[in-house]
C-alpha cells in the first residue's frame, strides 16, 4: 500500500465529509482528491519522474497538505521543510537531496530567492498566494499554483501509479552530529506501518476529530493528517498553539476527539484561568511526545479532564514511534515512556551488545518495518545506527538513547548517548548552533549544551567567551541567534564567561559545562 491511498480509500467511502479544516476552510474528502490530483497531474506535465524529491516550504495550510499528497500521487518523494527554516539551510537541504521542485507561498520567496543561484538542480518553484514581483530569474522557472490547478481542471481521477510499497516516500530533515541536518529516508511501508500502528493503540475511525497545531515538518504533526486521514477522520489544521483560547473554544465548536501535544503546550494549558474539568465533553483522548510529560503535569491533566484518555509515548524521526503508555499505567507507571507499539520489538543492549536484563541500563534497539531505510547519502552514518539483527539480512536501529526495561516490559527513559539536544521535540545540533555563535567577530569561543527543563525536555545553553573589549550582553547573541535559526533553535539562555573548561587535548569540555551549576546572570528572551 502506498501513503496516497489514505486519501483515495476515504475519498471513495466518505467522498461529501469534511476531512480538512484550516484557515476558514472546510474541504471534503472528494474535494482533497480531486485537488491532489489535479496538481499531480501538472507536476508530472513539468517533468517530474518518479522518485524525484520535492520540497514543501509552507506553513500550515491547506496547500501544504494538497502538495503532500500530491506529490506522492506523482510517484516522487517529499520533504516538508520547517517553514521558520532561513535561506542558507533551506539552500543546503534542497542542494543536499538535489530537489526538483519547490512548493512555496509568495510571502517566502524573499527568502527562496535570495539563494537561488546556489541552487542548479532546482528546476521549477511553485508559488501559493499572490506574486507580486518579477516571477523570472534565469533558468529558474515559477509557477502559481493557482494556474498549475487551472490548467488541469478535468484532470481529476489519480495518474497510474508510479511506486510499489517499498519505494522512497518521504525525506524528513533532522539535526546530525556533524552540524548539518541529514535526511531521514522514508518509504511508502515505512509510513504505512507507523501510522496503523498507532491509530491502532489510538482507537482512532472515522468518526474522530483531531485538532493538530504542530508544524507538518515534524513528524508528529505530518502524521495527525496522514493518520487522521487513514481513517476517514477530520483533521483540524492549526498554524500554531499561539493564540491558546481560539484553540480551546475550537476544541469546543468543533467537537474535537483527539489533540495531540507536546509538554510545552501541556503546560501553557496547565496555567490558563477558567478551565474546569469536562469542560470538552467530546475530547476522547491526548497524545504526548517529544519529551517526557512530568508526573505532576500528569496528574493535573487528569484532574483537568478526568473522561480524557491521555497517551504517553517515545518515538524517533528515524521510525516515527517506539512505545506508548496505555492510559490505565499512568497512575502505575507515571516516569515509563510504555511498551512497544503493535508490530513492533524493542530491546537493551550492554555495551557488548548483548541483550540486558531487566533493570540493567543500556542502549534501546527496535525492530519493525516502521524503521527508516537510512540518512540520505550518508551511509558511514547510517552504519552507526542501522546494524545486524537477529534474523539474517535484518537491520535493527540502534537508538542512541539509554533506557531500563522492567519486568513486564515497560521502558524507562535514563538519558543520550550523544549530544544532540531535543527540544520542544525537535532534534537540535549543538554544532549547528555553534557555528552562528562563531559567525559573530566578537565571539572567541563557545560551546551550546542542553540543559533540564521540565517543559521543553532540554532547553538550549550557549556558553561564550567574548574576544578583549567586547561590549556586548547577553541579548546581543540571543538577537543574533534568532535572526539566523529557527525558533526552536534559539538559545533560551546565554552565559558569558573569561573562559571555557578543557579537556587534556585541549577540546571544550561540555561534560563540566552540563554539571556546572547554572549561572546567576543567564539571560532568556522569552
Amino acid at each position: 500500500m502506498q501513503i496516497e491511498e489514505f486519501l483515495e480509500q476515504s475519498a471513495r467511502q466518505f467522498p461529501e465529509k469534511t476531512a480538512l479544516v484550516c484557515e476558514d476552510q472546510r474541504l471534503a474528502y472528494r474535494e482533497i482528491e480531486e485537488q491532489c490530483n489535479r496538481l499531480a497531474h501538472a507536476l508530472i506535465a513539468l517533468g517530474i519522474e518518479r522518485g524525484d524529491r520535492i520540497a514543501v516550504y509552507l506553513d500550515n495550510s491547506v496547500e501544504a497538505v494538497l502538495s503532500i499528497f500530491a506529490i506522492l500521487k506523482a510517484g516522487a518523494v517529499f520533504l516538508v521543510v520547517n517553514p521558520t527554516t532561513k535561506a542558507e539551510k533551506l539552500a543546503y537541504i534542497l542542494n543536499n537531496c538535489r530537489a526538483r521542485a519547490l512548493i512555496t507561498h509568495a510571502k517566502k520567496l524573499a527568502v527562496v530567492k535570495d539563494r537561488l543561484p546556489q541552487m542548479a538542480h532546482l528546476q521549477n518553484i511553485i508559488v501559493a498566494g499572490t506574486i507580486v514581483e518579477a516571477i523570472e530569474n534565469g533558468a529558474k522557472l515559477f509557477s502559481p499554483l493557482d494556474e498549475l490547478l487551472t490548467q488541469h481542471t478535468q484532470s481529476i481521477q489519480p495518474p497510474l501509479k508510479r511506486c510499489i510499497d517499498i519505494d522512497l516516500a518521504a525525506l524528513i530533515y533532522t539535526s546530525g552530529s556533524t552540524g548539518n541536518p541529514k535526511g531521514v529516508m522514508m518509504t511508502h511501508l515505512n509510513i504505512v506501518t507507523a501510522a496503523r500502528s498507532i491509530t491502532h493503540y489510538l482507537e482512532n475511525t472515522g468518526a474522530d476529530i483531531i485538532l493538530s497545531v504542530l508544524p507538518l515538518s515534524f513528524d508528529y504533526g505530518l502524521y495527525q493528517v496522514l493518520m487522521g486521514f487513514s481513517v476517514g477522520a477530520t483533521v483540524i489544521l492549526e498554524p500554531s498553539f499561539a493564540y491558546t483560547q481560539v484553540i480551546l473554544e475550537k476544541l469546543s465548536a468543533e467537537n474535537v476527539t483527539g489533540f495531540p501535544l507536546v509538554p510545552t503546550m501541556a503546560a501553557i494549558l496547565l496555567q490558563m484561568k477558567g478551565l474546569s474539568p469536562g469542560r470538552f465533553p467530546c475530547l476522547r483522548y491526548i497524545s504526548n511526545t517529544a519529551a517526557a510529560l512530568p508526573p505532576s503535569h500528569i496528574e493535573r491533566l487528569q484532574a483537568l479532564f478526568p473522561a480524557v484518555r491521555i497517551y504517553s509515548m517515545y518515538g524517533l524521526t528515524e521510525c516515527k514511534r517506539v512505545s506508548y503508555l496505555p492510559p490505565d499505567q499512568l497512575a502505575a507507571r507515571p516516569a515509563s515512556v510504555g511498551r512497544a507499539i503493535p508490530n513492533t520489538e524493542v530491546y537493551i543492549v550492554d555495551e557488548r551488545g548483548g541483550r540486558a536484563g531487566p533493570g540493567t541500563v543500556g542502549e534501546l534497539v527496535v525492530r519493525g518495518a516502521h524503521i527508516m531505510k537510512g540518512y540520505w547519502e550518508k551511509p558511514e552514518e547510517t552504519d552507526r545506527v542501522l546494524k545486524p539483527g537477529p534474523l539474517p539480512g535484518e537491520k535493527v536501529l540502534h537508538t542512541g538513547d539509554l533506557f531500563r526495561m522492567d519486568e513486564e516490559g515497560y521502558l524507562y527513559f535514563v538519558g543520550r548517548k550523544d549530544d544532540i539536544i531535543k527540544t520542544r521535540g525537535e532534534k537540535v545540533s549543538p554544532k549547528e548552533v555553534e557555528a552562528v555563535l562563531y559567525a559573530m567577530p566578537e565571539v572567541k569561543e563557545a560551546a551550546v549544551i542542553g540543559v533540564p527543563d521540565p517543559i521543553l525536555g532540554q532547553a538550549i545553553k550557549a556558553v561564550v567567551v567574548f574576544a578583549e573589549g567586547t561590549t556586548l550582553s547577553e541579548r546581543d547573541v540571543m538577537r543574533h541567534c534568532a535572526a539566523r535559526l529557527e525558533d526552536f533553535m534559539v538559545p533560551k539562555s546565554v552565559e558569558i564567561r573569561a573562559t571555557l573548561p578543557k579537556t587534556t587535548t585541549g577540546k571544550i569540555s561540555k561534560r563540566e559545562l552540563e554539571l556546572a551549576t547554572p549561572p546567576a546572570n543567564s539571560v532568556s528572551l522569552r
